[in-house]
């Protein structure tokens, strides 16, 4: 049998910093899962890439995005219109602090 890569002390140590939990099933699931990923990066290492060159990008597109212009308008009722929800004339959005004081 191969060498063990990766335990599930490990997975379960590496969950617990990521504030996650996982049931014996899932973290059974879950080292089984990253141990064939290792696996398959040390296979990879065994890759003769001697003359190979550098990839610096996969693709020969250029950046295909439009200039971003600004342009001036006074339609606030198209803008109004575009807006998830508006009140008053104004685009309402959800509270960011909460000063209703119960600490939650």
């Amino acid at each position: 049998m191969a060498e063990e890569r990766i335990n599930a002390e490990q997975v379960k140590h590496v969950a617990e910093l990521a504030k996650l939990e996982f049931t014996t099933e899932q973290l059974t699931m879950f080292t089984g899962q990253l141990e064939k990923i290792i696996g398959m990066f040390e296979d990879l290492s065994k890759v003769d890439t001697t003359d190979v060159p550098v990839t610096s990008r996969v693709s020969d597109r250029q950046n295909a995005l439009r200039d971003d212009v600004a342009v001036k308008s006074n339609d606030r009722e198209a803008l109004l219109a575009n807006a998830p929800q508006a009140a008053n004339g104004l685009i309402k959005v959800p509270a960011i602090i909460d000063e209703s004081g119960d600490g939650e």
